[in-house]
């Protein structure tokens, strides 16, 4: 019974902060959603920071999972990278919680949430460090500081699905993946 509990607090917080965000959503809303005395909240989580905290862990796995589901170790590391990048973002994109946790970013610069907001993305970094450096142990591709590429991999996706789509028409995947392929492993100069 006590882990029911938990689990229907966690899905209904989550639920509140998808709907209204960190800063709207109250512990009673969550109780009321979850259909539990606001008590029952604090015997599992001593604040809503703590609550939201479990959330974000939980969505950090999930879309580490969803990456990690489109790997095919049989594929050479510029397909699967650019797979489980354009994974992520689509998780991203598509998962209720991050959208109004970017959206809260952008309209009201919540604290909480611009911390949140860091650790999902040094948590993608980290995902993408790791593969770089599997790619680089195995030759693959030269030596490069793994840290810095994933954070430059990870921006110029952001750059080409998000911020591209601000003014122009969306990329489609395959334009995508001939742009990164072209910008971080031929370069440009002519050879």
């Amino acid at each position: 019974m006590t882990v029911d509990r938990k689990k229907q607090i966690i899905e209904a917080a989550t639920k509140s902060f998808s709907l209204f965000g960190y800063k709207a959503t109250t512990m009673d809303q969550v109780a009321k959603i979850a259909s539990v005395g606001k008590g029952t909240i604090y015997t599992f989580f001593k604040n809503k920071e703590e609550l939201f905290d479990e959330i974000v862990r939980t969505m950090i796995a999930e879309m580490r999972e969803a990456a990690e589901e489109v790997i095919d170790e049989d594929k050479p590391f510029f397909e699967n990278v650019h797979l489980a990048l354009l994974r992520i973002l689509e998780f991203r994109k598509e998962h209720q919680l991050s959208i109004k946790l970017f959206q809260e970013e952008k309209e009201i610069g919540t604290p909480v949430v611009l911390e949140v907001l860091a650790k999902l993305e040094k948590a993608i970094i980290s995902f993408i460090k790791t593969k770089i450096q599997t790619a680089i142990d195995k030759g693959e591709i030269k030596p490069c500081d793994p840290e810095i590429t994933a954070f430059i991999m990870l921006k110029l996706y952001v750059s080409f699905i998000f911020d591209w789509e601000k003014n122009h028409e969306p990329l489609g995947k395959d334009h995508i993946s001939e742009l990164f392929e072209l910008y971080l492993f031929q370069g440009l100069s002519p050879r």
